[in-house]
């Protein structure tokens, strides 16, 4: 199973958001051969809590414009790590310090990548 083209499409309005925000490090892998609740993780850092939550709005914002609003959301208190719940997307953005320390790529290093589309080198590409 892969992840489906709608999720894909999210995830790459989530990472042009981000990157048009300044995020570092967005990645996005596909776990959909792994949990069945989700096709694809986003992620994504920066280095204060401010850009933390304006990274956030800006992907809210983007995503609500194409019709998806998420289904849950934790974090938003500390703007560390703030997760959104797409369901089939699901975006964290992390303080750089906690993208350091839980190192959630790691975790998911076993999923194949999805790759990202990089309109001004802002965003890695990377390949499946």
């Amino acid at each position: 199973m892969t992840a489906t083209p709608e999720s894909v499409a999210l995830a790459q309005a989530a990472a042009d958001s981000a990157a048009e925000k300044m995020a570092e490090d967005i990645l996005a892998f596909d776990v959909s051969d792994q949990l069945s609740i989700s096709d694809i993780f986003l992620l994504c850092s920066a280095p204060n809590e401010r850009q933390v939550a304006a990274i956030i709005d800006g992907v809210e914002e983007r995503l609500r414009g194409m019709g998806a609003k998420p289904n849950h959301r934790e974090g938003e208190r500390d703007q560390r790590w703030v997760l959104l719940d797409y369901i089939d997307l699901v975006v964290h953005v992390q303080h750089s310090e906690e993208r350091d320390y839980y190192a959630l790529e790691r975790l998911w290093r076993d999923c194949p990548l999805v790759a990202l589309r990089d309109p001004e080198s802002s965003v890695a590409e990377v390949g499946s």
